[in-house]
């Protein structure tokens, strides 16, 4: 009979990802969960065979509870929601905010993937691109590079121009944030919702 394990995944992706928001990716170290946790440093390595790994577990933890609610949105044809879920997502996780906006993957996945990490991250890149490729034919009737960086531009470069200096002060983007975004959005799409 196995024994029962006192830790899960969850507890050190969790505490991975407060002290990479708080301290930083590189104060994310094995050690540095394992007393976040209160647990051996094996159970950590037990579960995750590197750092690396774990930081790449918290990222793309944090892409996938960004992107659910953006790509519902524009599923349902409500691409200026989907502009708006960025200050929105950001006011109520700002330590995943830290983690998604303020580091570039590359920072925080440097290492030996394994292919199924590899394969994640390819399923949340197609899906991302689906999803803004099936909106713009919606919107505009067509999907060419003209259409696709208009819209780009509107559903994530703006909002995330206007949360990212609110984010490197750690304090959360004041609602008129939401009101800027709105304007914009219309201004370039040239439509309401």
């Amino acid at each position: 009979m196995g024994r029962t394990a006192h830790f899960n995944n969850e507890q050190f992706v969790d505490a991975a990802l407060r002290i990479a928001a708080q301290q930083g990716p590189a104060a994310m170290t094995i050690a540095a969960v394992a007393r976040e946790v209160g647990a051996p440093i094996g159970s950590v390595y037990h579960r995750f065979l590197s750092r690396d790994i774990l930081l790449a577990e918290v990222w793309l933890k944090v892409v996938s509870s960004f992107q659910a609610t953006f790509l519902e949105a524009l599923k349902k044809g409500r691409g200026l929601d989907a502009a708006l879920h960025t200050p929105r997502w950001v006011r109520k996780y700002p330590a995943e905010a830290r983690i998604l906006l303020l580091y570039r993957r590359e920072e925080l996945t440097e290492g030996v993937w394994q292919d199924e990490l590899k394969e994640r991250v390819l399923r949340i890149k197609c899906a991302l691109d689906d999803g803004v490729n099936d909106y713009v034919k919606r919107a505009f009737g067509k999907a060419g590079r003209k259409e696709i960086d208009r819209t780009v531009y509107a559903l994530i470069d703006v909002p995330y121009a206007a949360v990212i200096r609110y984010i490197r002060q750690g304090v959360k983007p004041p609602r008129n944030v939401d009101d800027y975004i709105r304007q914009t959005y219309s201004a370039i799409m040239g439509r309401d919702k």
